[in-house]
C-alpha cells in the first residue's frame, strides 16, 4: 500500500516532468513565436508563460510560509507579483519563467520527510498538505504547457505523468468550471489511467466517482481528453476518437468553456 510521503513524491515528481516539458517547449522558442496567440486566444504565448512564472512566484510565497508555519501572503502580495510581470517584454516573460519555476520546483524538491509530513499550505481550495499544494500546482501548471505547446505542435497532449493527478484536482474544480445546462447524468469511462465517474450536469455540474445507477447517457474517451474538455480544451480540432451515447458533444463543451 502507498504511504502518504510516497504519494507526496510521485506528484513532486510529476511536477519536475512538467517543469521540464516546459523548459523543453519554451527555451527554444524565438522572439516571434513568443507573441503569437497562445491556446487561449486571449493570450500571446509570452502571456501563458507569464502566467505561469507570476504562479511560480505565488506558490513560492506560499509555500515559504507553510513551511516556515507563518500567515499565508495576501491579495496585495499577489497583485504585486503580477504586475511586475505585466511589465516584462514578451522575450522577458519567455525567459524568465524557467529561471521562476525551476526555483519553486527545486524548493519543493528539498524538503525533507520531516517537512513533508509536517508542512501545512493554504492554497485556493483550503489549507492542504505538500501532496495537496504539488497538486493544485500541477494542475494549472501541465494545463499551461499544453497551452503553449499545441500551438507548435497540434498532436500535442498533456503530459501522461499529470493527467491522473490534475484529474484528482479537478474534481474539485468542475464545480467552478461547469456551467449550468440541462440537467443529466454521464456515465463517462476513460483510460490511460482507466476511471468511471458520474458527470451529472444541472443548475450545478459535478464530478463523482462511479457507483452505478441510472445514467442519461454515456462517454467513452482517453483520460487527457476528459481533462482538457473539464478545462475547456477539448475543441474538434485537438479531439481523439470519443464514443457518445445520448451525449451531444457540442453540447458538452459549452457547459465546460474555460477559465
Amino acid at each position: 500500500m502507498s504511504t502518504p510521503d510516497a504519494e507526496a513524491l510521485t506528484r513532486i515528481a510529476a511536477l519536475r516532468a512538467s517543469h521540464d516539458r516546459l523548459r523543453a517547449v519554451a527555451a527554444p522558442l524565438t522572439p516571434d513565436q513568443v507573441r503569437r496567440p497562445g491556446y487561449p486566444s486571449e493570450w500571446t504565448i509570452a502571456q501563458v508563460l507569464s502566467h505561469l512564472g507570476s504562479g511560480a512566484e505565488i506558490n513560492g510565497l506560499i509555500f515559504d510560509a507553510g513551511v516556515a508555519g507563518t500567515d499565508p501572503p495576501k491579495q496585495e502580495d499577489f497583485q504585486a507579483i503580477w504586475a511586475v510581470w505585466d511589465a516584462k517584454t514578451p522575450d522577458a516573460q519567455a525567459a524568465d519563467v524557467l529561471t521562476a519555476d525551476a526555483r519553486l520546483v527545486e524548493k519543493i524538491e528539498a524538503l525533507d520527510a520531516d517537512q513533508r509530513a509536517s508542512a501545512t499550505f493554504a492554497v485556493w481550495s483550503g489549507p492542504t498538505d505538500i501532496a495537496g499544494f504539488v497538486s493544485s500546482r500541477l494542475s494549472e501548471h501541465a494545463v499551461h504547457v499544453w497551452d503553449v505547446e499545441v500551438m507548435l505542435d497540434p498532436s500535442a497532449t498533456v503530459h501522461p505523468a499529470a493527467v491522473g493527478l490534475v484529474l484528482d484536482v479537478a474534481q474539485k474544480l468542475v464545480g467552478f468550471a461547469g456551467k449550468p445546462g440541462p440537467a443529466g447524468r454521464i456515465h463517462v469511462t476513460v483510460t490511460d489511467p482507466d476511471r468511471e465517474y458520474a458527470l451529472v450536469l444541472g443548475d450545478a455540474v459535478a464530478l463523482e466517482p462511479w457507483g452505478g445507477g441510472e445514467s442519461t447517457g454515456s462517454l467513452e474517451l482517453p483520460a487527457e481528453a476528459f481533462l482538457r474538455l473539464l478545462y475547456g480544451r477539448l475543441d474538434p480540432a485537438h479531439s481523439p476518437s470519443v464514443t457518445a451515447e445520448n451525449v451531444d458533444l457540442d453540447a458538452l463543451r459549452a457547459v465546460f468553456p474555460g477559465f
